[in-house]
């Protein structure tokens, strides 16, 4: 895990990753500025007719766009990534697992495309089913937090894993080979849900996730 994260950590600096998380960040920037007037002109205009205070409607408003964009900022910003996971894939195999690269197939835009709305579907379809179990673990102190967790671990896990192992693995493969790598996949994605929580490193998180799956990948095939 930690070998995964040092190595993904020291290629930051590769110009086709910095390409990436440049992109990436940008459009995960329009796409929250559109998503978040979305949610606050709509959550206004339904508060506006419930009272006659414009101030407090707004201050609402406000609040419940600012809190739907920061638990859905993992769901927007893997999707996004998921546009070019395979020039991170491809950067991180071309150091360090050459071999592996010259047999790899490219994955089609199309394809990227629906993997990314997949994985963001997913999550917030997944997370609002749990919603019940989320509000009632509240009382326990932790176990709202640990599920969370644990959830979304298995989700980042599978979606981080498959983005590398699509250009090695046909689509028969595919299901045997996530029944066999499940605990590993599942410690990846605990990983780099936790780098969704820390200041800074949140913003590198997914291109960061997508080197690891690709350094966890690869040496799991050693």
């Amino acid at each position: 895990m930690f070998t995964a994260l040092a190595l993904s950590l020291a290629q930051l600096g590769d110009r086709a990753i910095l390409s990436v998380l440049r992109k990436s960040l940008l459009l995960t920037l329009a796409v929250f500025i559109l998503l978040g007037g979305a949610i606050w002109w709509g959550v206004n205009r339904l508060l506006d007719g419930w009272t006659y205070n414009g101030s407090l409607a707004a201050a609402a408003a406000l609040i419940v766009s600012v809190l739907a964009l920061w638990l859905t900022f993992r769901a927007v910003a893997i999707a996004i990534v998921g546009l070019y996971a395979d020039t991170i894939v491809a950067a991180v195999e071309s150091r360090h697992y050459p071999r592996a690269l010259a047999t790899a197939r490219d994955v089609p835009m199309a394809q990227s495309v629906r993997m990314g709305l997949a994985s963001a579907a997913r999550f917030v379809g997944v997370n609002l089913l749990l919603l019940p179990a989320y509000l009632a673990l509240m009382v326990t102190g932790i176990g709202t937090a640990a599920l969370f967790l644990a959830v979304n671990a298995w989700l980042l896990g599978r979606d981080l894993g498959d983005m590398v192992a699509v250009r090695h693995l046909s689509p028969a493969e595919l299901p045997e080979w996530r029944r066999r790598t499940m605990a590993r996949r599942f410690l990846l994605g605990l990983a780099v849900t936790g780098l969704f929580l820390v200041p800074v490193l949140n913003i590198l998180a997914p291109v960061l996730g997508a080197a690891m799956a690709t350094h966890y990948y690869h040496r799991s095939r050693r």
